[in-house]
């Protein structure tokens, strides 16, 4: 008999570090707001769920190997291994605000590395996938994390440049993660329409990655600002213009996307009655709504725009409520299931010691 806990790290989801990376861009955005108590209590959290995800998923990795494998090949959840890059990158982000710049970069190392092996081999993965079912018609929000991850990716680079000397490297390598990360979003976005509109969608298919669909564009929108504040470089210096261009579309259509996706939760969850309750997927929808906050706070800032940088500072309130809400359903989730694994073992002791006696 399996016990409540090992079935739950056989089934981890693929996307689970969208836990660090909601926890961590809201911490940043508490930062920028000035909130520094809270700012740093959920900085600690992120580092905590980063430790504890990756002693999870080693764990999968090494006592549930075929349920890995079959997950790296499911187009559905193959994409959520993206949030490990996110994540990381993120959490370096925070990390430096904080002084601690030598961790950032090592972690900013591990995320490029990490980026360009599995921006090669996740996507063939999935292609490749021949089980009978056609890949467009599962092809969802998560598969926008791709573009996610490559965005972090230049996030991070044009934090750090100010501390490590890369000389044009760095300006080129972060050009090079924003320019594949617009374009993976554009490529994405008419799958996932594609798919829609050769095979619909329903009400319990509409989960929250679709959230990803908005925060791909405001994670854009910082990354688009990073590379725009860099210092001179060949390559920045090329691209500056365009980007600077960019970057007040964008957060526009990501304002836009908002009520489109409330509504569609709304429709999901009271309309057709899909039952609201915890599922890992709904760190996608935390992540969003965070760096929305932070996009807005930093092209008010940019721009003097005062009215959006009022948007960005109550919408990290709304950020922190979101997050504080789905952190507690999280919290019960997991204490159910350390409830049932020790009560399990418990009723397994009993019934040993009694076969024992007889």
């Amino acid at each position: 008999m399996t016990s409540p806990i090992r079935d739950a790290v056989a089934h981890l989801a693929p996307g689970y570090f969208a836990l660090v990376m909601g926890t961590g861009i809201i911490s940043v955005g508490l930062h920028d707001a000035g909130w520094e108590p809270l700012s740093d209590i959920l900085m600690w959290i992120a580092v905590v769920a980063y430790a504890v995800l990756w002693a999870l998923y080693i764990w999968r990795a090494s006592a549930f190997r075929s349920e890995l494998v079959a997950d790296l090949r499911d187009p559905s959840k193959a994409f959520g291994f993206f949030t490990i890059i996110a994540a990381s990158d993120v959490l370096a982000v925070r990390l430096s605000m904080a002084g601690l710049t030598g961790v950032s970069l090592w972690m900013l190392l591990f995320a490029v590395v990490l980026w360009f092996v599995f921006g090669y081999a996740l996507p063939w993965q999935v292609l490749l996938t021949r089980d009978g079912k056609p890949v467009l018609a599962r092809t969802n929000g998560s598969w926008f994390i791709w573009a996610v991850a490559s965005q972090s990716v230049a996030v991070a680079i044009a934090q750090l440049q100010p501390v490590f000397d890369a000389g044009p490297w760095a300006g080129m390598l972060a050009v090079l993660a924003w320019s594949v990360g617009v374009s993976l979003y554009v490529a994405v976005a008419i799958l996932v329409l594609l798919r829609i509109v050769h095979y619909g969608i329903t009400p319990q298919e509409f989960d929250p990655t679709f959230w990803v669909t908005m925060g791909a564009l405001a994670i854009a929108v910082v990354a688009g600002s990073g590379v725009v504040g860099m210092e001179n470089s060949p390559m920045v210096d090329a691209v500056r213009p365009l980007v600077t261009a960019t970057v007040a579309v964008f957060w526009t259509f990501c304002a836009w996307l908002i009520p489109a996706l409330v509504g569609a939760g709304v429709w999901r969850h009271f309309v057709h009655r899909v039952p609201l309750r915890y599922e890992p997927t709904l760190w996608s929808m935390v992540f969003p709504v965070g760096m929305f906050s932070v996009a807005s706070i930093l092209v008010g800032r940019v721009d003097d725009l005062p009215a959006v940088e009022q948007i960005g500072l109550i919408g990290v309130a709304v950020a922190l409520v979101v997050w504080a809400i789905v952190f507690a359903g999280m919290l019960h989730h997991l204490s159910l299931v350390l409830w049932k694994g020790l009560r399990g073992r418990g009723a397994q002791t009993t019934s040993t010691t009694t076969a024992s006696t007889r």
